[in-house]
C-alpha cells in the first residue's frame, strides 16, 4: 500500500522557504507513530529541509542530481524507482514530501493521512487538489488549539473509493 501523510493549511500550503510553518506537538507524535519501521520517500528538498534520516525509517531520497549521497537514506531519481526500492521489504510505504512529489504520487496513492490545520497560512508549496469522488473519509479527528497548539487541527484519513 503507498500512504501519503501531510500536514496542510485551510488553503492547502505545505510549507515556505523549504520549512515547516508550524509546529503542532500532537501532530508530530502522529506523524512518528505512523511511519516508525516504515520506509519514508521524499524529494531533495524535503530532505535538507530536516538535514537528517528519520531514526527508525528506511529513508528514500527522489533527487535528478547525480551522485547525491545521504548518510542512512537510498538515493534515486524517480518515484516509480523509490517505491520499487521500498515495496518488498515494506507493507505500507510513506510518501512525506514535498510538493512536486506529492503532485505525482497522488494518482499512485491508496491512503492520505491528512492534517488539517483550521487556518490559511502564507507558504510556496501547497498540496494538490484531491477529487472528492475518488477519496473517501475513513476517520476524522478535532482537536481544538491549546497551550501547546496555536490552531485547531483535525486528522482526516482519506481511502481511495
Amino acid at each position: 500500500m503507498i500512504s501519503i501523510i501531510v500536514a496542510i493549511g485551510e488553503n492547502r500550503v505545505i510549507g515556505k522557504d523549504n520549512q515547516l510553518i508550524w509546529h503542532l506537538p500532537t501532530d508530530l507524535k502522529r506523524f512518528k507513530q505512523i511511519t516508525l519501521g516504515h520506509c519514508v520517500i521524499m524529494g531533495r528538498k524535503t530532505f535538507e529541509s530536516m538535514n537528517k534520516a528519520l531514526p527508525g525509517r528506511t529513508n528514500v531520497i527522489i533527487t535528478r542530481q547525480k551522485d547525491y549521497v545521504k548518510e542512512n537514506c537510498l538515493v534515486t531519481d524517480s518515484l516509480e524507482h523509490a517505491i520499487e526500492l521500498c515495496k518488498d521489504d515494506d507493507d505500507e510505504v510513506f510518501i512525506i514530501g514535498g510538493g512536486e512529489i506529492f503532485k505525482e504520487a497522488i494518482r499512485l496513492t491508496d491512503k492520505i493521512y491528512l492534517t488539517q490545520v483550521h487556518h490559511s497560512f502564507e507558504g510556496d508549496v501547497f498540496f494538490p487538489y484531491l477529487n472528492r469522488g475518488e477519496w473517501k473519509i475513513a476517520l476524522r479527528e478535532d482537536h481544538k488549539a491549546d497551550e501547546k497548539h496555536k490552531y485547531n487541527f483535525s486528522f482526516i484519513d482519506y481511502v481511495k473509493r
